[in-house]
């Protein structure tokens, strides 16, 4: 059987290894020896709810799949017909062409030709690498077109710490705001999060939360912001990113979590824009022709 997400490639530093799959340039595994850092999934089988995926040239959603250029609308192909909206960008089920490969390391490309709603040209690569910091996941978009293009960036790994009950976890995350959205999930507002359930600074247990929610004003320290799960024995587990990834979205299935975890899954998606920014302009970067950017997030361990 020839896996659905296309090649697989396995790279190893010490005992900490990953799974990076040609469709999506998904992460389907992340273990540090036999405990999982982020839900896995079967290689026989299909991101279950995006799961480990790349989202480019836009994450979450855009409203009605519709958006303004230049005076014209442009209309994507809706792809959550549910809401009428498109989702997660171009390249979701795609299939990227291999760069180069180590032991500790899979860099893979995407082209991006023009095409209904999104007459741009790009370039991109994204690179995995594992090292004793742990996992590095390093993304690049070039314009090859002739005017400029807007881009945004985001990713969608589950989080987890080896076999502890994901609803046992504390989730902790500094966002100060939350963005607030309409039964489709599209953004309406936002609001401060002090005194609302969506505060997160001081950690709440994941099993509380029912989550499919925006956030903006991260704070950065130390040069990077980082949202963090942790196992009542101690241990940890960081999705850092640099100040790029100013926007994250959390989101509790029900559906996808294996066991022996429990009942609950948590993806936890650094976003360098949020829903609707095709629309809204709120953290899309504008390549000129000719232009590259990059951008850094990762999934480091902590105690174990």
């Amino acid at each position: 059987m020839h896996p659905p997400t296309g090649t697989q490639y396995d790279i190893v530093s010490g005992d900490l290894t990953a799974t990076v799959t040609q469709v999506a340039a998904g992460l389907r595994t992340l273990r540090l020896g036999g405990a999982d850092l982020t839900e896995p999934f079967p290689v026989e089988a299909t991101p279950p709810s995006g799961c480990g995926i790349v989202l480019v040239p836009w994450p979450n959603r855009v409203k009605d799949a519709a958006w303004e250029f230049d005076g014209k609308t442009q209309r994507l192909a809706v792809t959550e017909p549910a809401r009428g909206n498109a989702i997660h960008g171009l390249l979701r089920y795609r299939p990227y062409d291999l760069v180069e490969r180590t032991v500790s390391s899979v860099t893979q490309s995407a082209a991006i030709f023009p095409e209904l709603g999104y007459p741009f040209q790009l370039a991109t690569t994204v690179r995995h690498e594992v090292g004793p910091g742990g996992l590095t996941v390093t993304h690049t978009i070039e314009n090859l077109g002739s005017g400029r293009a807007p881009v945004a960036i985001g990713a969608h790994p589950y989080l987890r710490v080896g076999d502890v009950p994901t609803a046992d976890l504390t989730l902790t995350v500094g966002a100060r705001t939350h963005l607030d959205v309409d039964e489709r999930l599209n953004l309406v507002g936002e609001l401060p999060v002090a005194g609302t359930p969506f505060d997160l600074s001081d950690g709440r247990l994941v099993g509380e939360l029912d989550l499919d929610d925006g956030f903006a004003d991260l704070p950065v320290i130390d040069g990077e912001v980082a949202h963090t799960v942790s196992a009542p024995d101690g241990r940890r587990v960081v999705l850092w990113a640099d100040p790029s990834f100013g926007y994250l979205q959390l989101y509790t299935s029900r559906t996808l979590a294996t066991k022996p975890t429990g009942d609950v899954a948590l993806a936890v998606e650094p976003m360098t824009a949020p829903a609707n920014a095709l629309n809204t302009g709120r953290g899309l970067r504008w390549l000129e022709p000719g232009e590259s950017w990059s951008a850094v997030w990762g999934i480091r361990h902590d105690g174990f």
